[in-house]
């Protein structure tokens, strides 16, 4: 039935001759969101993370580790938007990996996705076993959130702390070059 409602949203929409008005424009938005939260969310144990945390190719990857219940996590949130928004043409993705518990999926995670209109590639961690995979990431990691890893093929910064967008931006442009 979600589905019914969504092809005539979307068809009244594509109909209109004259644009849309505030209301389609609201409806439209609405259904978005609850998209992205019917959207299955990519879960992975840290073997099937450890992809996203390696490249051979030129990319430049930011991948942030945070949570919705860490403060400072959901603080700089927005900058790490922002740098998406500002590089994803100068071969830069961002990766948010979700620390969240996997309880909280369904109740937190996905709602706040969906409200903040996350348009990061957003991934959650669901591995137990974090004294084993920390040190992976980085050795010298305690495994406090935020932390960034920002690596290409060349090179791999860590940094356990919280960013602003222009201290975020200063330490992926010597990745740029």
């Amino acid at each position: 039935m979600k589905y019914v409602y969504i092809i005539c949203v979307l068809l009244l929409v594509s109909c209109n001759n004259n644009g849309t008005t505030k209301e389609q424009d609201q409806q439209v938005a609405e259904v978005e969101k609850e998209l992205i939260v019917d959207s299955p969310l990519e879960v992975y144990d840290f073997d099937g993370l450890q992809k996203f945390l390696t490249t051979t190719g030129d990319k430049i990857y930011v991948v942030n580790f945070w949570a919705t219940w860490c403060a400072p996590c959901i603080k700089e949130l927005p900058y790490f938007e922002q740098l998406n928004k500002n590089y994803k043409n100068k071969n830069v993705e961002v990766l948010l990996v979700s620390l969240d518990f996997p309880s909280k999926y369904e109740s937190k995670l996905k709602p706040y996705i969906r409200e903040k209109g996350l348009k990061s590639k957003v991934v959650a961690l669901d591995d137990v076993d974090s004294n084993s995979w920390i040190p992976k990431v980085n050795q010298n990691w305690t495994g406090a959130i935020p932390a960034t890893l920002i690596f290409n093929k060349n090179k791999r910064k860590f940094y356990e702390r919280s960013f602003d967008y222009e201290q975020l931006e200063r330490e992926v442009k010597p990745f740029l070059k």
